[in-house]
Parts: C-alpha cells; structure tokens; sequence
C-alpha cells in the first residue's frame, strides 16, 4: 500500500482502491489531498479498474476551505490558483483514465467532493449519501467540472436547481433523476461497489478505455464524426488479444477470459 498523508492506495487483483482519508473532516479535499488521488492514479501500473471512497461517515463534503486561506474562501486568485493547479489536473485525469473507475458515496458528496464522485464511470451511493452543489450557500460558483457534467447527467433544468438551489440531492433520487448509477443498502454498498469494480477489471480493458473516450468525444461531436471514431476504435480493439479471446468463447459457447491485453 502506498504511503500519502490524506487518502490510503491499494491493490486487491486488479483493482485499485483509493480512499479519502480525512475522516475527522469528513473527508474535506485540500489541494494536497487532489495531489495526492492525481499521483495515485497517475501511477495505476497495470491495475485495470479503480474504486474510490471515503473513510468514516462521508464520502467527501468538499474542498477544505481552511486549507486554503482566507483569499480562497471567497474565491480570487487563490481559488483560481487552487483550482487550475490542484484540483482540476485531478478530475480531469480521474474521468479520463483509460481503465473503469467507480465510485462508492456514503453520506456527502458536496462541493468538489460531488464532482470528484461523479467523474467516475459508474456511481453507486448508500441510501445515506447524497450529492450536493453547495457553492451558491457560500456566494461561490461550481468547480471541478460540475458546470460540465451535470447538464450532461440530468439536463439544464436539474443542474440549474442543483447549482442555483444548493439542493441535496439523496442516494435515491440521484438514482431517479440518472444523477449516479445506482442506490443501495448502506450496508452493502462496498460490497456492490467491490464487485462491480472487479467485474470491470476481468473484462476486455482497452475495449472499455475506448469506450470511455468514444462516450466523452461524442458529447461534443456531430454524428458521423462519432461514426468515424467508433471504426477507429473499432480497429483498435479488434486488434487485442481480448477481441481474438472474445471471439474464440463465443464460437466455442464459453465465457471469454480477458487478460486485458
């Protein structure tokens, strides 16, 4: 397990886990702790999928504003600072790794603690968590790609209401609204999260990195754009050993073991 200050790193087979490690702070993110998830998956080996949680009572309740000093509070060219140096080169590199990353919410998720949960490619939260924009309470606007991703996740009307209402938004309705993936008993959330990361990490990966970066390209892509990169990809991932195992166990009637090369 590698050492950090403010999250805890680990393999388990093919599965990284990181944890936010703050829990007396419920897990409140400083910039050294976005250093720290970006150094961890930066450096993912050959792990083939990430869970990220939180330690305790919370996921993450957002960036630790004592942290960051008084010009930060109220925004100003410490949080610009903040931001362009510490906390975006983390999301961005989070929601952009080639492998699948999950994400598994007990209680808040707020501020750029939402947005580090929701940069994941699949969110599971306990019935206990919730996801909340908490920045219009404080005079602030979004940041860590909420403005991004929320119109994208549950339209302009529901962003608008999460951002300008400063609304909590719980495990199950996240679920409703298409906010996260799934909703669970508290009490099995790691579970389900654990398996789902495992079952990502046993399947064909280069398909599943392609995959992911088909989706975000085609966002902000017209149609035969994507159309062209998806025979790109295709090209890609047809030539992996995966593709040929893939192949193999479908005319042989068996389950196909992906080796993610």
């Amino acid at each position: 397990m590698s050492e950090y200050q403010t999250i805890t790193s680990g393999r388990s087979g093919d599965v990284l886990t990181i944890t936010l490690n703050r829990p007396e702070r419920l897990n409140a993110c400083p910039p050294e702790m976005a250093d720290e998830i970006f150094d961890a998956i930066r450096n993912l080996g050959d792990a083939r999928a990430v869970l990220l949680t939180g330690e305790g009572r919370a996921f993450c309740s957002g960036a630790d504003l004592s942290a960051r000093g008084e010009r930060s509070v109220t925004g100003g060219e410490g949080a610009f600072q903040s931001l362009t140096k510490h906390y975006n080169p983390m999301v961005q590199t989070l929601a952009t790794l080639p492998v699948p990353v999950v994400s598994a919410v007990q209680g808040p998720a707020a501020g750029v603690g939402c947005s580090i949960a929701l940069a994941a490619d699949f969110v599971l939260a306990g019935k206990s968590g919730y996801f909340l924009q908490a920045f219009v309470n404080i005079g602030l606007v979004p940041d860590g790609g909420s403005s991004w991703m929320l119109p994208r996740l549950v339209g302009t009307a529901q962003a608008t209401r999460m951002m300008m209402l400063g609304e909590k938004i719980h495990g199950e309705e996240a679920e409703r609204i298409g906010l996260i993936y799934k909703c669970v008993e508290d009490d099995v959330l790691m579970d389900e999260a654990k398996a789902l990361a495992e079952r990502l990490a046993s399947g064909p990966t280069v398909a599943l990195g392609l995959m992911k970066q088909t989706l975000r390209d085609g966002l902000h892509s017209d149609f035969g754009t994507t159309l062209r990169r998806e025979a790109e990809t295709q090209k890609i991932a047809g030539g992996t050993k995966d593709a040929m195992e893939g192949g193999m166990a479908f005319l042989q009637k068996r389950k196909a073991a992906f080796t993610g090369a």
